[in-house]
Formats: structure tokens, sequence, C-alpha cells
């Protein structure tokens, strides 16, 4: 096999030589199918491998017959994906879940073969001349709301732009699109990073460090060398939240191109270089030319209400609007663009989504808020909250996050597999708060989990579903948690 990596480094553009590159794609899933099909259509000889074999009807079925009529050959079983092929290979295409110890992708390494993700892939399929400029975003939690509001500040600026990579748009998809777009607002995730080699954005944003995916990564050391990754090559702005300190090592750490600036986002009255809040008014001091003694309005906190009757706009929700705002501003999107962006988001369903007023309490369906950083933020927003959490903890510490929220707390209502290692961090640090266990798992625990919380929440309270975990345990995924969630209490009311 080919060890060396003289022919893939010369591959930068879409125009280079590809024709008769001896691929392995690693995984047919969405991802590896976009490279494989991409890869043919420059000419590439590919092999396609995965550890499943596709069942009769499947998606993934369809994507192996349509790959099959295109020319690549296909290899299926614990044996395609146990070692690399006896055969010559230039390079590895893997998909961003596989991970860096799994052993075909250890034997590549061994090998000098280069591994790249579809991110790498799709960044070295951009034209050689006039290729949109990547607006790139990672962070533990916040990544999808971030990127969705800068492709709503770009497009209220008039560009033709879209959202890409961990959301939206598959990456390859969009730079290969035939209408080629003026920026991509990109989501990267930590696996996707880490097989990132060469990528080289307008500007980029790490929005939040928190344990996450250790297992994958090793450590949690490894998993901030992955999301730091998201800085390298930058152009413009390296963007990093200034409540958050490890945001700003990795921004000092990068390897940014000449003329690169680090521009911070805060919650509260932005310093020099910065993006801030002031009262209730989104600030820029950093892309105005005047920065030592004026900043420019960008927006109010209004601009992020989701209607006249919604509460006020979460603060983790506002440090995100601030960060898409810093990313918007290096590409040129003048002030009165990012405001119209922010009053066009419509966010994601089940991300701190706004149920109303039902008997004098606040209902508040945050399924996504799966890992205990994600449920901090959100429970953050409220004063007093009869909070309902539960699921998959995945090995995730709680004990930080009920200490920081155990003054907010009027009530909690538990369910799902980990509910003990809450109730037991509860017992510690809010010994005081009435908690409800909900043993159930079958489909009539949500209704017994609001009706509980409707008991323990007084007029004026929010009940909150911010669950800190996983719920693979009970739900298909967190949409379908948040759904049972809003369901139950639409028949609570009677209005289901």
């Amino acid at each position: 096999m080919s060890a060396g990596s003289a022919r893939t480094d010369a591959l930068t553009h879409r125009e280079a030589d590809w024709a008769g590159l001896r691929v392995l794609v690693a995984g047919l899933g969405v991802s590896g199918f976009a490279a494989a099909d991409a890869l043919l259509e420059r000419g590439a000889e590919v092999l396609v491998v995965d550890g499943r074999e596709p069942a009769d009807g499947s998606a993934m079925s369809e994507r192996a017959h349509i790959l099959d009529i295109l020319g690549a050959r296909l290899r299926w079983g614990s044996e395609a994906v146990s070692a690399l092929p006896d055969e010559a290979l230039d390079l590895v295409v893997t998909s961003p879940g596989w991970r860096p110890d799994q052993p075909l992708l250890t034997a590549a390494a061994a090998a000098g073969l280069p591994v790249w993700g579809e991110v790498e892939l799709a960044w070295r399929m951009r034209p050689r001349e006039g290729a949109a400029p990547w607006l790139t975003v990672t962070g533990t939690n916040g990544k999808t709301t971030t990127v969705q509001m800068l492709t709503a500040m770009l497009r209220a600026a008039g560009l033709r732009a879209c959202s890409a990579g961990n959301v939206g748009t598959p990456i390859l998809e969009a730079v290969m699109d035939p209408q080629p777009y003026d920026a991509i607002a990109v989501e990267l995730s930590s696996f996707q990073l880490h097989w990132s080699h060469s990528l080289a954005p307008e500007a980029s944003v790490c929005l939040n460090i928190a344990p996450d995916h250790v297992d994958w990564h090793g450590s949690l050391e490894e998993y901030a060398a992955a999301k730091g990754k998201v800085y390298a090559n930058t152009e413009v702005a390296c963007v990093y939240n200034v409540d958050d300190e490890a945001t700003r090592r990795l921004v000092e750490d990068a390897d940014v191109q000449e003329g690169c600036r680090a521009v911070g986002f805060r919650l509260g009255t932005p310093g020099l270089s910065e993006l801030g809040l002031v009262e209730d008014v989104l600030a820029d001091r950093a892309f105005v030319a005047e920065r030592r003694t004026s900043a420019a309005e960008l927006g109010t906190l209004d601009d992020l209400r989701a209607g006249p009757d919604a509460p006020v706009p979460a603060p983790h929700l506002v440090a995100n609007a601030l960060a898409a705002a810093a990313l918007a501003r290096a590409h040129g999107v003048p002030p009165s663009a990012v405001r119209q962006g922010m009053r066009d988001f419509v966010p994601e369903p089940h991300r701190i989504a706004d149920l109303g007023v039902l008997r004098g309490v606040r209902w508040v369906d945050d399924s996504k808020a799966t890992n205990p950083h994600a449920a901090q933020a959100s429970l953050a927003a409220f004063e007093h909250v009869v909070w309902v959490a539960g699921g998959l903890l995945k090995g995730a510490d709680v004990d930080g996050l009920v200490a920081a929220v155990a003054d907010r707390l009027r009530g909690v209502v538990l369910l799902g597999r980990d509910r003990s290692a809450i109730s037991e961090a509860l017992a510690r640090h809010a010994p005081d708060v009435p908690v409800v266990d909900v043993a159930q798992t079958d489909t009539g625990a949500m209704d017994t989990v609001v009706e509980h919380a409707l008991d323990l929440a007084h007029p004026g309270d929010v009940v909150l579903l911010a669950p800190a975990a996983a719920s693979m345990d009970m739900f298909a995924n967190y949409g379908a948690r948040g759904d049972a969630f809003t369901a139950a209490v639409r028949r609570l009311t009677g209005e289901g």
C-alpha cells in the first residue's frame, strides 16, 4: 500500500488531480456517502467499508446501491473494518463517529496513510477561485443556535448563505453546490475537528468548553485540543468567550494567519475588541473604527424574544447571539443586518422552547440540554424553577451543576435510568428542596412527571425540562423526550 502523502498534499482544491486516487471511505452514513460520491465524481477509485450489513429497504442499502452504480467497491462486516485491506491506498476518509483507536484507523496511522474527515475533504473540494469563506463554530453547547443565528444575519445582509457541517446542509453538498454561496456558517463537532487538518476559516469561535465526549477523545485535554483546532489558520478573527477562560487559552495557543485578531464576547459591558451587553443593548467594540471610545449598537434583548409575551432571553441565548454577531461582523455584515438576523432567527425545537403559561406556571422544554453544562445554562435563565431532570448521564458529574443552581430550585422531578445520581447530589447540595422520583419507564411516565411538577410549582414559577442527560434510556432521542413533555403539559391543562 502507498504510505506517502505527497499526492494528497497537492489536493488543495477541486480542480486538482483527483483521478485515480485510491481512497478507502470508512463508514456509509450520510457523511460517508457524501464523501464517496464526491470522490467518485472527481475520478477517484473508492472502496467503502462498514461494519454493518445494509438491511433491505434501509437508507444505507439505498446509498450502497447508488454507489455501486457509480463504480465504488463495497465491503461489509466486522472483517471489513478490523484492518486495512491488502491493497494499495493513498488516503482514508473517515466518518466523524469513528474513534481514533478504531483498528482500521490506527493501522492507517501506523502505515503513514493520511486520514481525513469529511470536513477536511470538503475544504479540499472547494473551487480554486471564488470559494465561499467559512465561518466556523464549535463548543460543548450552543453550536447549532449560534450557526443558525449567524446564517440569519448573513441572509439579512443580502448574502447567499447556509448552515452546514454538523447541522443543516451536509458540508460537501454546500461546497459542491453549482450556485456558489457568499459565505457558509459551519458547525463543527469535536469529532469533525479531530480529523481536520488544513481548514482556514475567515473567522472562528469556540463558545465554551465543558466535559463531554471524553470517552471518544480519551481525556478532557484531548477533547479541548480538538475544539481548539477550530482556530487554526483563522484569517480575520478568533472569537472567544471572555467568561470561559479555556476558550481564551485556545486562542492564545492557536497558529493563525498574519493580522488575525482575538475578539471576545461577554454578558457584561464590553471591553476593547469585545462584544457585550450594556443594560439591554448588544454592543460591538471590536468592529468599529473608534472602538477605543465608542461602540455600535447591534440590537436589544427584545430583538431576541420569541414574541411580546415570551420571557426575557436566557443568558446563554444572548451569549450565542453575541458570538454569532462577532462572526457576522468579521465578515463585514452591518449592524442593521445583525439586528434583523436576530429578529428573523427561529430556534430549533426543544431548545429552551416556551410552551406558555398554563395554570399560572410557565412551562419550558429544553430537552436538548443533554449534559450538565447545558442544563446549568438553562436553569440560570430562571429565578424559581421546578426542574425536570434525569436520563443517561454517561458518567457525567452533576455535583457542580446542583451546587450552582440549588438556590433557584422550587422542587425537582426525576426520571430516567441515572436519576439516583442527581438525587444524591441534591441531598448533598440542596437538602431542603423537595424531590419526586418517578420510576416509571412506560409511555405514561411524562404525564406523571408533569402532574408532580405542577404540585411543586407556585404561581409565577417555571417548570423546566432540562435533563442534564441523554434520552436513549427511555426515548428515541431528545426530540421525542421533548415531544412527550409538551404533549403531557397539553393533556394536563386540557389543551391536548
